[in-house]
């Protein structure tokens, strides 16, 4: 019998997570059963438990995959050189987190939003997911610091503010844009660059001008 091969079974693997997300971002962890998952997949049981236990364990796969992306849309972002001004670079990362999964579907755009929202409850709810979440809002924050320090070296930002409270508003910014969009549809993210640029310019005389 030939041996199935390592793309064929990483293909499987993300069918199944796709399918799963899809699900847990209409219905939530909660009221999402296995049988809604093998339906959505248009799989049976066998190959599903092949790949993963439970539930418990699929909104893990879940929640690791959505910080994952979270995480490296901060850091594509912190890697340009130089750092773009603060409008440009939350629309940057936005616009990386909240499109580009096609593989979800044609509603990706709709469903990753509403996925991001459900896995931060849920990380409420476990102790385990929880820490997962607190490690990686450690390591979104780490670039966003450098950034920063970056801005207040060139003279762009004063100095006297901590990195850090910058650093945590500028993701808090990403994340209640995200939480927005999840919750009263698609808002364009320009809405939040032009925001950003409105309040950075505040002490600019040619701005007000």
């Amino acid at each position: 019998m030939p041996r199935v091969s390592q793309e064929r079974l990483d293909a499987r693997r993300r069918q199944i997570l796709d399918a799963a997300a899809r699900c847990f971002a209409r219905n939530g962890f909660h009221a999402t059963s296995m049988q809604d998952v093998l339906k959505e997949a248009d799989l049976s049981a066998g190959a599903v438990y092949r790949y993963f236990t439970g539930k418990e364990e699929l909104i893990a796969a879940i929640v690791g995959e959505v910080l994952d992306r979270v995480r490296g849309a901060f850091e594509e972002a912190a890697a340009q050189s130089p750092p773009p001004p603060p409008d440009v670079l939350i629309g940057a990362v936005l616009r990386r987190i909240l499109h580009g999964q096609p593989s979800l579907g044609e509603t990706e755009e709709s469903l990753y939003p509403r996925l991001m929202v459900q896995v931060w409850g849920e990380t409420l709810r476990n102790p385990e997911l929880h820490a997962i979440l607190v490690e990686g809002f450690v390591t979104v924050r780490q670039p966003w610091v450098r950034i920063v320090e970056g801005y207040q070296d060139a003279g762009m930002m004063r100095a006297d503010i901590p990195a850090l409270s910058v650093a945590r508003t500028m993701v808090a910014l990403a994340q209640g844009f995200a939480a927005q969009y999840a919750l009263f549809g698609d808002v364009p993210i320009q809405v939040v660059e032009l925001g950003v640029k409105a309040l950075t310019s505040m002490g600019d005389p040619e701005a007000r001008d």
